[in-house]
């Protein structure tokens, strides 16, 4: 629940072993045979979109959210321990059920290999609630202990630079990445964190909401301290948030930590010290055994703020910072009373959500990480769940995609032929990752037992700072996957020019092999579209055809270029799902760009599949409408106004509601929906964003 930086930053450095073709061979037709009884039928109505869902007496041009799931909406209750709900969540919820499937298996079998050994271990000690509620804080008193015998700079350096161990939070943060400039080579990236609550707006607003928020974190920074029996906790709560204010005043906001251009600060290790004096860096370093012989500073002026800040503010005001956040870092693996204490602020002051999620589900999705087991898990959920077919077809969406995009930029008027060449070569270099990983990491020598859930967390979080440090000075992992094949979501790495979906995703509603095709080029496809997007969008287009961050526009090019970006910050920022709270269009860009892009794109790709002719008409709808449905109810959601509020403040999504508007700058959406000046969701030709 606490809102960490550095596990986004930290780029774990995989060693992998190979799993050979004709074992997965066997695992697919195991897998096909489940799905033959299934073929032939789409699993949402008749043709993959559901019907019911659709509030038929809202005119399309009117609301087309509304139209599209306002059934479901007006009908939908949201469960207790949820904070949104829609196609995303639906679909993380099946592939949940698909995990807990496996671990139930591991956990009836007898003989065991060594990987299911550590998945029965390490789900063992999450669910024994009995042992951890007798053990209190006890497993993290080694750290508390360590803190509190803290007495000078040396010693707080020394806890701030194990933060990625502990599970304290730090101001400053450090962790492998890809060098920007050479995508062949690791290095280290710095920047600052260190807050409790969402943004930095929460610490700075003087809306009241911001205000309750604030005295709601104070009462319960004081019940956290409670629980290592710490000293006038109500003070300390006061200088802790006044710190954690300092910090947010010296961070830049969300919209400006996204230009690539003002976070690439790189720096030579022996100029470190001389340029951000006051902080030993050799020493910090050590506790993690990373070199860094090249940095880059993200965050320039902020980080020599902050480490004013270290030196300036009192030594105790610290301690008690780092035992708080330790204390509510690791609530989830503590006992119920430190759990339900942190769930109440985090889940219900700051999100809305009523009751904890099932206990199960909480393990299963630390388990499923990218530095936990979740590889282990995900070699037997690619056997179980994922059709060799669906790699296959996805295959051939991602080449219709590319295809659609090269004809779209050599279509394009705003844009010369020099910036054409290089925009198509990009798209030529893009690499395809699907399903599942090549390769798989090896996990060897950790250490899980049954009896210590925080044991099991540190020793996993060892192993892989050790792959980084091993791997630090070597030629950067193309192989690595950023995201488990159990995972729901996709992504774009501008370093390798790649774009990733794990198997997770690949199902209906997003991908049905048995949907109309319009349905799978306006849901999924458009998904491919949009990871392409980021390829293409306000920063990603920063980086060329081999991932490196350089300018490959014409002037004249990029200009034009900013200008339709500009656009599409001022379209997104009218919408205020909040009174007094807009979508902030400037931090959400790349994701709209995305999903405009994305689904011209497959606007593009579906009508060159249909090879000049008609679409057929099913269930009264043309193969347009079916295809603007598709996307419309994969953004159908439904969130807790707080929650909602946390995404306005902090992510750089636009709400799903507005993301479902996406095809206002498609002329084919007006076409296939006869909308026309008047409606509410009209936009004017010159009006509709066309980047890509």
């Amino acid at each position: 629940m606490k809102y960490s930086v550095i596990a986004a930053m930290v780029a774990a450095s995989l060693g992998l072993t190979g799993c050979g073709q004709s074992e997965q061979s066997q695992q697919q037709t195991q897998v096909e045979k489940k799905n033959t009884e299934t073929q032939g039928k789409a699993e949402l109505g008749t043709f993959g979109v559901d019907l019911s869902a659709m509030d038929k007496s809202v005119d399309p041009g009117e609301d087309f959210f509304r139209y599209a799931s306002g059934n479901w909406y007006d009908n939908y209750e949201l469960p207790a321990d949820k904070t949104r709900f829609g196609a995303f969540t639906a679909l993380r919820d099946r592939s949940q059920e698909q995990v807990k499937t496996i671990i139930d298996d591991i956990m009836a079998k007898k003989d065991l290999n060594a990987e299911e050994q550590m998945i029965h271990d390490y789900y063992t000690a999450y669910m024994d609630v009995e042992s951890i509620n007798q053990k209190g804080i006890e497993p993290i008193t080694d750290v508390l202990d360590k803190i509190s015998a803290a007495k000078n700079q040396e010693d707080l350096t020394r806890l701030f630079g194990n933060a990625w161990l502990y599970g304290n939070s730090t101001p400053i943060y450090a962790g492998l990445w890809y060098n920007r400039l050479d995508p062949n080579e690791y290095q280290v990236s710095v920047g600052v964190g260190g807050l409790g609550l969402p943004d930095r707006d929460y610490y700075l607003s003087d809306q009241p909401r911001f205000s309750d928020i604030r005295e709601a974190y104070l009462k319960h920074i004081e019940q956290m301290l409670g629980f290592a029996k710490t000293e006038n906790p109500a003070q300390k709560a006061k200088a802790i948030l006044a710190l954690e204010t300092k910090i947010a005043e010296a961070q830049w906001p969300r919209e400006k930590r996204r230009d690539r251009e003002l976070t690439l600060n790189q720096i030579e290790r022996s100029e470190l010290s001389d340029t951000y004096t006051g902080f030993d860096w050799d020493l910090y370093f050590e506790q993690t055994g990373l070199k860094a012989p090249e940095l880059n500073i993200t965050t320039p002026d902020p980080l020599k703020d902050v480490i004013n800040l270290v030196n300036s503010e009192d030594l105790q005001t610290w301690k008690d910072y780092l035992t708080y956040h330790t204390i509510s870092n690791n609530s989830g693996m503590l006992a119920q009373d430190v759990f339900q204490a942190n769930f109440d602020f985090y889940g219900k002051t700051l999100n809305g959500q009523q009751e904890p999620r099932p206990r199960w589900k909480r393990a299963l999705s630390q388990m499923s990480g990218t530095e936990s087991l979740g590889f282990a898990i995900g070699k037997t959920y690619v056997k179980e769940y994922f059709p060799e077919s669906s790699k296959e077809q996805m295959n051939d969406l991602v080449e219709n995609l590319r295809a659609a995009l090269k004809k779209r930029i050599e279509n394009l008027d705003w844009m010369g032929d020099e910036t054409k060449e290089a925009a198509k070569e990009k798209l030529a270099a893009f690499r395809p990752k699907i399903g599942y990983p090549d390769e798989w990491i090896e996990l060897t020598d950790v250490e899980i037992s049954s009896e210590s859930l925080v044991d099991n967390v540190r020793n996993l979080r060892q192993f892989f700072m050790q792959k980084d440090v091993k791997n630090e000075l070597k030629p950067t992992d193309r192989e690595r996957w950023g995201m488990t094949p159990q995972t729901v979501n996709a992504y774009y790495n501008s370093s390798f020019n790649e774009i990733v979906f794990p198997a997770a995703i690949l199902q209906p509603p997003f991908f049905d092999p048995n949907a109309d095709p319009a349905v799978n080029y306006g849901a999924i496809g458009a998904v491919i579209g949009h990871e392409m997007g980021h390829g293409f969008d306000d920063q990603g287009s920063k980086s060329d055809a081999d991932g490196i961050q350089r300018n490959w526009w014409t002037e004249e090019d990029l200009k034009a270029f900013t200008n339709k970006v500009d656009q599409l910050d001022d379209q997104y920022s009218q919408y205020e799902p909040i009174e007094g709270n807009n979508v902030n269009g400037r931090l959400t860009l790349g994701e709209n760009i995305g999903d405009v892009g994305g689904l011209s794109m497959a606007y593009e790709a579906y009508k060159l599949s249909l090879d000049g002719e008609e679409a057929p008409v099913i269930d009264g709808l043309t193969g347009d409408q079916r295809f603007f449905l598709a996307w419309a109810q994969v953004w159908r959601e439904k969130r807790t106004q707080e929650s909602l509020m946390n995404q306005l403040r902090s992510d750089p999504h636009s709400p799903a509601r507005y993301r479902t508007l996406a095809p206002r700058n498609l002329d084919a959406w007006y076409e296939a929906f006869d909308v026309k000046p008047g409606d509410a969701m009209y936009l004017a030709p010159e009006d509709r964003v066309k980047i890509w």
